[in-house]
């Protein structure tokens, strides 16, 4: 895809993300649209937020890694976005709806903040327990501008991997104290279980997809970076949420996470 067409394109998605609007599928109007394509499209809409909101780039997060998500959204395969200090909402907080969301879903996750840089290619599992300090407890809010869901793999990484907003438990710990594959995640919505699911649904590992994450951004010259907080994939499907839900999860033996839409 030319340049112009990719700048088009990522200054289109960063207009739905201001203006609260969503947009009919890349893959719709842009057949030939490769995920090389997607992805600079992206970087372009995040430039635009780094550069005219003042945003700063704080972490990565791994999408669609686990098959209850790939089946929900019918994508399969992960893909990346970046996060920024401006997503990031603290434990229990009160999140906006309108003016700052537009279909939101709420996923239970586990996170990585990281003591010291990594960089792929040729990262392992063993490389990213190296380099994270702690991991906790985390729900990802994912968006997507692109109008009611209808994505394709293309039409979600061009729109920053359908990143909204996330919200990180109080409790760190250190992950080597951990079987991680086998952590069990209980998620509430409005007091009511919800769903559960174990670490193993991301790729087997959640290091499994930190790696794969460290290896792909390698793969574009991107470095993770000491401090960043790397958000690894959902444990359980995707669930709709509204003004006035509140969302909790636990993480055996580890603690919790909770947030309210308003």
């Amino acid at each position: 895809m030319q340049a112009e067409k990719i700048q088009q394109h990522g200054e289109e998605l960063y207009r739905a993300l201001r203006g609260q609007a969503s947009l009919a599928p890349l893959t719709e109007r842009e057949p030939a649209i490769t995920i090389a394509d997607a992805y600079h499209i992206s970087r372009h809409m995040v430039q635009c937020r780094v550069e005219r909101d003042g945003e700063r780039i704080v972490g990565k997060k791994i999408g669609v890694t686990s098959k209850p998500v790939q089946e929900m959204l019918g994508v399969f395969q992960p893909d990346f976005g970046f996060l920024t200090d401006a997503m990031e909402y603290p434990d229990g907080a009160r999140i906006p709806v309108a003016g700052n969301l537009i279909q939101p879903r709420a996923e239970g996750e586990i996170a990585f903040r990281l003591r010291k840089d990594l960089q792929g290619p040729g990262v392992t599992e063993a490389d990213v327990l190296d380099a994270t300090a702690t991991i906790m407890p985390c729900f990802e809010i994912v968006d997507s501008r692109i109008d009611a869901w209808r994505i394709k793999i293309e039409d979600t990484v061009a729109d920053n991997a359908s990143c909204g907003v996330y919200v990180l438990g109080r409790d760190e710990v250190d992950p080597r104290d951990f079987d991680l594959p086998a952590l069990k995640m209980t998620i509430y919505k409005n007091g009511e279980f919800n769903s559960e699911g174990l670490g193993s649904a991301v790729q087997g590992n959640p290091l499994t997809a930190v790696a794969w994450l460290a290896n792909t951004l390698g793969e574009f010259g991107i470095p993770f970076k000491a401090g960043e907080v790397i958000l690894s994939g959902s444990l359980a499907p995707l669930i709709p949420v509204v003004a006035g839900d509140e969302m909790r999860l636990e993480l055996e033996g580890i603690g919790g996470c909770s947030c309210r839409f308003v």
